[in-house]
């Protein structure tokens, strides 16, 4: 049980609040869950399923946070970091510290993810420049990037969906 007032419901993946909460406790609640839906040896099964993990982290920031999931060569969960925050339309990504941090976690593949909190789905051409120049940095490490998934209040865009990793 995540909460005392949080319960699991009937089928798998549901919750039943049988008593009034308020919004902190619910707030509190779900980042619980976040929290658990990316605990270490976890796996992360496509796109949507890092998404609903991540959007809890994310959604709520009012400016752009980068983070990565780092997995190893079973593709389960070794850890998760915000490295870089921005402001409201960008943030600055460093290559170095990414390889530094993957292999400080021994990570064999990592996903990157960022929000848009403009909501916007589309990636930026920042976006996509910086994901082949840690796909390259991080190959010369042997880490694979799976892929760079950016979260907004509208959904989730994939770059690897639309094959630009």
């Amino acid at each position: 049980m995540i909460h005392a007032k949080l319960q699991t419901g009937e089928q798998a993946g549901t919750y039943v609040i049988p008593e009034a909460v308020t919004e902190s406790e619910l707030l509190d609640m779900a980042q619980r869950l976040a929290r658990r839906r990316l605990a270490k040896g976890r796996i992360l099964r496509g796109p949507a399923s890092v998404y609903r993990a991540l959007q809890t982290r994310l959604l709520d920031r009012d400016h752009e946070v980068f983070g990565i999931v780092y997995l190893d060569n079973q593709h389960r969960i070794l850890g998760v970091e915000e490295l870089f925050r921005g402001t409201i339309d960008g943030t600055a990504v460093y290559p170095r510290e990414v390889v530094k941090e993957a292999l400080r976690h021994g990570a064999a593949a990592v996903i990157l993810a960022h929000n848009h909190p403009s909501g916007h789905l589309e990636p930026s051409v920042a976006d996509e420049r910086i994901t082949d120049r840690l796909r390259q940095a991080l190959e010369l490490v042997e880490v694979r990037v799976l892929d760079h998934v950016i979260v907004s209040s509208e959904g989730y865009t994939s770059l690897a969906e639309l094959g630009k990793v």
